[in-house]
């Protein structure tokens, strides 16, 4: 979901990706202009979005369709697998290199942003190698790699450590050295997320620093690549209201212009994308925004005029079938979900000793909640019989609220409502539970300022709200709250029956 529409006298308003599309790069292949953005444990992963105006985006699909290795990813790891990942396009193949914290760095490639991609290839094993990305010098011949550190796993952080790397992307040639130390630099910290490149003579580093609420983005270049290179801030908060805006990626339209798209952090909606201006100034370094501070409302890019895009959110299921918009918590199992001739998604009630904190759970299907107040709802039909078999609409994140169908012990089915705090080991109820004669149900989560959200259902008798608190939803450490669909059922043997569900809508409030 897309921000304010363009306006009419030609400009553009910011956010322009209002929802966690996070740590976006960016890059241009003739007319059309792609975007990859973090995707965490979630699968499939590395999102692809093409635009034409740089404003407009739409999800045409992913580049990895699960995680590896596939043992390390059959649960949920919310804020592991998938880091701040570079999107390239060398030698006429499209690169995307990524770090997981916990592996390496990984690298995919395809001939088409449709694919078919590679399967991971790790490029260098070890923990706490982030934020990876290459560079391929067309004036020298040579291929480099500069990563970032992540504190929680190596100790270390706030450098860039570069590498020699072969051409063909599938190993390093050296064993890296520190090109930008950020202890050296007063007043930085948490320098991460480089972004490589090659300008007017200079090797470039775009890279944020000082954390994701409060940082700024910096510049570095150098004559070599090695270094030493001289530091900048060419973005940062100022007086506006956009926080921390930084780290993103460069691209260059085919009229020469230079925009840079760039994240927001905003608790609960995850981080969200803005479209910068970027000019370069009289000493050769890049001006980004109105002279370092973000834009808000700007002259759109000088590119031919495209029908207003966005992300798609809405999804009648045709045969079973989701759209792209949707990934589950961890790799899929074949049985979660079943294609059929009719509408609707059919998700199998799969049993768990986790069922009741959907946390754990990794047949949770999700997408990111908008960043500006939305209804929520989806059409719910039970077709289990199975004591505890419960299905529902969820917004998740560390704390999680809920509400649904579940089949009582007397056979009844029931409308509920619950949730859990951070921290909290199970959900509890929200209100106390209501009569559904039929099986099915209406819901609908009207999220409002700030993600707060109140819970409502209809069970043919018109809609009406639950008597549970207004749930204020919450990020993961890295990640914005995520809508969820969910069917589960206490652990058991045997089928415990499936959930359908049916026009999934989001609308603005």
């Amino acid at each position: 979901m897309t921000a304010d529409p363009p306006d009419d006298d030609g400009s553009y308003r910011n956010p322009v990706l209002n929802a966690d599309w996070s740590d976006p790069d960016v890059v241009r292949v003739g007319d059309d202009f792609y975007l990859t953005a973090s995707s965490f444990g979630r699968a499939p992963g590395l999102p692809l979005l093409h635009s034409r105006d740089l404003v407009g985006w739409t999800l045409v699909g992913h580049a990895l369709e699960r995680l590896e290795p596939a043992a390390e990813f059959r649960s949920p790891r919310h804020d592991g697998g998938v880091w701040a990942p570079a999107l390239r396009h060398h030698d006429d193949r499209f690169w995307i290199f990524w770090g997981d914290p916990d592996q390496g760095v990984f690298q995919i490639n395809a001939p088409r942003v449709r694919g078919p991609w590679t399967r991971p290839h790790l490029v260098k094993a070890g923990r706490g190698l982030i934020d990876p990305c290459p560079l391929w010098d067309d004036e020298s011949g040579e291929a480099y790699l500069v990563h970032a550190w992540a504190r929680s796993r190596s100790g270390v952080n706030n450098r860039l450590t570069g590498h020699r790397m072969r051409p063909d992307g599938t190993e390093l040639l050296d064993d890296g050295k520190v090109i930008v130390d950020g202890d050296r630099i007063p007043g930085w910290f948490t320098l991460e997320g480089p972004k490589l490149h090659r300008h007017d003579g200079w090797f470039w580093i775009f890279a944020p620093a000082g954390g994701v609420a409060t940082g700024w983005q910096g510049a570095f270049r150098s004559r070599d690549f090695f270094g030493p290179y001289e530091p900048r801030i060419v973005l940062e908060q100022k007086d506006t209201d956009v926080n921390g805006p930084h780290q993103g990626g460069w691209v260059r339209t085919p009229a020469g212009e230079d925009w840079f798209l760039h994240f927001q952090q905003r608790g609960p909606y995850g981080r969200v994308v803005h479209l910068q201006p970027m000019r370069w100034d009289a000493d050769g370094w890049p001006v980004l925004g109105a002279d370092g501070a973000p834009v808000t409302v700007h002259r759109r890019p000088a590119l031919p005029p495209q029908p207003p895009a966005a992300p798609a959110t809405d999804d009648d299921f045709p045969g079973g079938r989701f759209g792209r918009q949707w990934q589950w918590t961890a790799n899929p199992r074949a049985g979660w979900a079943t294609q059929h001739s009719a509408d609707g998604l059919r998700l199998a009630c799969v049993r768990s000793a986790d069922a009741d904190d959907l946390r754990l759970l990794p047949h949770v299907l999700t997408q990111r909640l908008p960043g500006a107040p939305s209804a929520v709802e989806v059409e719910l039909r039970l077709h289990s019989e199975e004591p505890g078999a419960r299905a529902g609409l969820a917004v998740l994140g560390d704390a999680f609220g809920w509400i649904g169908l579940q089949r009582a012990a007397d056979g009844s089915a029931q409308v509920v409502h619950r949730f859990a705090e951070p921290n909290a080991a199970r959900e509890r109820d929200a209100a106390p539970p209501l009569p559904a004669p039929e099986g099915r149900v209406r819901l609908r989560v009207e999220a409002g300022a700030g993600a707060r959200c109140r819970f409502l259902h209809d069970v043919g008798d018109g809609p009406r709200p639950s008597a549970g608190p207004v749930f204020a939803a919450t990020p993961w450490r890295w990640v914005g709250a995520l809508l969820g669909l969910f069917a589960t059922a206490p652990a058991g043997t045997g089928p415990a029956g499936t959930a359908t569900f049916t026009r999934f809508r989001i609308d603005p409030l």
